[in-house]
């Protein structure tokens, strides 16, 4: 089921629900982040520069350190389309954010993602995020650069 009719309000929490965690995230409020998008023990990142990685940082080292680096902006959320099943749910979207990351002046900082989770028990938990930055579209030379690693 598409999230679009809302018929499935158990899916369009999800989806409010991950709405507010967007916008908690870019203004480094990482610890409400967490609390509105709990992540399971298993979950992968396929962030916006690029790699992957298994498992979440909960130390308060990492997650102070995630504060320090998103210092503020503003989020909204743009579902391209959002499903689930009876334990899995997928959202697509595309995170419309600017702010202040990285101590580089505010900027977009807007992000295609993909988001899966899982229930587990009476909730929903984050089991994988891919995030890129492709949310205007490139040209064939830009991609094979991208792919090459090339800056030039």
């Amino acid at each position: 089921m598409t999230v679009t009719d809302g018929r499935d309000e158990e899916l369009s929490a999800l989806v409010r629900r991950t709405a507010a965690a967007a916008s908690a995230f870019i203004r480094g409020d990482i610890r409400t982040y967490i609390e509105l998008l709990p992540h399971a023990e298993d979950y992968t990142l396929m962030p916006p520069y690029g790699g992957a990685r298994h498992g979440f940082d909960h130390s308060d080292a990492s997650l102070d350190a995630t504060a320090r680096w998103f210092q503020g902006g503003e989020a909204e959320l743009e579902v391209v389309r959002a499903d689930r099943s009876d334990d899995l749910a997928v959202i697509v979207a595309i995170e419309r954010q600017h702010g202040v990351v990285g101590g580089l002046p505010e900027q977009d900082w807007s992000l295609r993602v993909t988001l899966v989770f899982r229930r587990q028990g009476d909730e929903w938990a984050l089991v994988h995020r891919h995030a890129d930055p492709l949310v205007h579209s490139i040209d064939h030379e830009q991609l094979s650069r991208l792919t090459r690693g090339s800056t030039e």
